[in-house]
């Protein structure tokens, strides 16, 4: 009975964690979803850019390393 309860009492215990924390959930209002969707994309277009410069970067350096032909 103890292997049961093994597996059993973790599975129990998320559905509690899992059951409390929906309730606790809300859908967020058009101004705490303006302010999410704005922030999300400027890390978007952040990242974007720096991934383009250290590319713009390092194509050089690379050619220059391997050689061009």
């Amino acid at each position: 009975m103890d292997a049961v309860d093994s597996v059993v009492d973790p599975l129990r215990e998320f559905a509690k964690d899992s059951i409390r924390l929906v309730k606790r959930c809300h859908k967020p209002d058009r101004k705490e979803f303006t302010k999410v969707a704005a922030r999300t994309a400027i890390g978007f277009v952040v990242m974007g850019f720096v991934g383009f410069f250290v590319k713009l970067i390092f194509i050089p350096i690379n050619n220059i390393i391997v050689g061009s032909g």
